[in-house]
């Protein structure tokens, strides 16, 4: 099978969060103790997009035509998996996108067949947490949310990341990340990915 792979090989791992889970503050205290590179997707999309000399900035990529992003997009799950080859990877984007005509998914199967992840992360928090974090967060402008929003965002995360492992063979673990316990959080991710 594709997606079968050896226990001594690297790893891909991808870590998700809403904004105001948490995702990078816990990515960045677990990575104090883990072997593990992290690799931003958008990142990588961008520094492929200007080799290809399509764009200048990373909110250019977004007006590239449907059929370019999609070759960017799976460029960089292949520029990564390679990079797997030889360290751990943990991958730090986005399960859903949240757009005003809907849920977009942030790895489509095209991507999922480049990146061949070995298990997908969802951080997660309550739903008032979250408010709380993104209207004290005055480094953001982010749209005002009501809590249902925050919910449905939480769970339409969860189902895509099932789909993606349904695709993959990948798991997926969900860990929660409540205030003033963000040790309890990176643990859990520590030994997740040891």
């Amino acid at each position: 099978m594709k997606y079968l792979r050896d226990d001594y090989k690297m790893k891909v791992v991808v870590v998700a969060g809403i904004p105001g889970s948490g995702s990078t503050t816990v990515l960045k205290s677990a990575l104090e103790n883990l072997d593990y590179t992290l690799v931003n997707y958008g990142d990588v999309m961008l520094t492929i997009a200007q080799k290809m000399g399509l764009v200048d900035d990373r909110d250019s990529l977004r007006k590239l035509s449907p059929d370019v992003q999609k070759e960017v997009q799976r460029n960089a799950a292949k520029n990564i998996r390679e990079k797997s080859e030889e360290i751990n990877i943990i991958v730090d984007t986005h399960c859903t996108i949240k757009t005003p005509l809907g849920f977009l998914p942030g790895l489509p199967k095209w991507v999922l067949d480049e990146l061949q992840p070995d298990q997908f992360v969802l951080i997660e928090a309550d739903d008032d947490e979250i408010l709380l974090r993104r209207i004290n967060d005055t480094s953001r402008t982010r749209d005002v949310e009501k809590l249902k929003d925050i919910n449905l965002h939480q769970q339409m995360n969860r189902a895509v990341s099932i789909a993606y492992a349904a695709l993959t063979g990948a798991t997926v673990q969900i860990i929660i990340n409540h205030d003033n316990r963000l040790d309890e959080s990176v643990e859990e991710i520590i030994k997740t990915l040891e």
